[in-house]
């Protein structure tokens, strides 16, 4: 079985990416992690030095997860891809990777803790629910294998 997983680094990444390894542990997968580095707009030089550093972070988040994989005995490889997120995971999972399954996590950003951002935050989450987020709708309507989107914990 093959699985390709969007993959940036992020809290929802990192438990998506477990999620992932415990529920198809037992079928021995290969993991495919796919990131994407997202092109400024504009091309200005801080834009650029920010891309570089979007570029590196993305690498380094990847190693550490392919890392994960080789402790948990699971076979990965890794794909950095620059571009539109929806577009490039698209592309990754119809022309490269060709996945028996493609797992993506719910975005979300970390509450800074406050009361006020906890209500903000659970009042965003609520309708979230009822929604999906840009990447997953865009996946959802076109990829050609089965979807899997995993909730943040």
């Amino acid at each position: 079985m093959k699985i390709m997983i969007a993959y940036d680094g992020s809290r929802n990444a990192k438990l998506a990416l477990a999620q992932t390894i415990t529920m198809f542990h037992e079928l021995k997968p290969t993991l495919s992690l796919v990131a994407v580095a997202e092109n400024p707009r504009d091309i200005t030089a801080s834009n650029e030095d920010l891309f570089q550093e979007e570029l590196a972070s993305l690498k380094k988040a990847l190693q550490d997860a392919l890392e994960m994989c080789i402790k948990e005995g699971i076979s990965a490889d890794s794909l950095l891809l620059e571009g539109d997120a929806r577009k490039m995971l698209l592309y990754a999972a119809e022309n490269k990777v060709q996945p028996n399954m493609l797992v993506i996590a719910r975005h979300s950003e970390e509450p800074d803790g406050g009361f006020i951002a906890r209500s903000l935050t659970y009042f965003v989450d609520e309708l979230d629910y009822m929604t999906f987020g840009k990447v997953s709708s865009f996946l959802a309507r076109r990829v050609q294998c089965p979807l899997l989107i995993l909730p943040s914990c």
